[in-house]
């Protein structure tokens, strides 16, 4: 499945997850500056050097972000490329305004 599968239903599990990941302003910041670079994406070594987070911290917001289902990860020779997982997050955000917006 690649980074823009196409968008399932969230249940509520799936949604408690998803804004528990992007919950926090750390990973927040990590989430919107690799929305940001589209389908390019970002490697761990230009996320560090944009946001000047530790290379510990930073794979621990991956981590999250990634089991999550925000954001999906690549690797490519020594490098990992994360992306937006914009259908997951479209998903997310359609589940907000259905269940809790009547």
């Amino acid at each position: 499945m690649g980074p823009e599968s196409k968008r399932q239903p969230i249940i509520l599990k799936d949604a408690a997850l998803g804004f528990s990941a992007a919950g926090s302003e750390p990973r927040l910041e990590v989430l919107i500056a690799i929305v940001r670079a589209k389908k390019d994406g970002l490697t761990v070594g230009e996320l560090q050097e944009q946001l000047k987070v530790p290379a510990s911290t930073l794979a621990h917001h991956l981590r999250f972000l990634t089991t999550a289902g925000l954001i999906a990860q690549e690797k490519r020779g020594r490098k990992v490329i994360n992306r937006a997982r914009s259908a997951h997050i479209e998903a997310l955000a359609a589940y907000l305004l259905k269940e809790c917006v009547q």
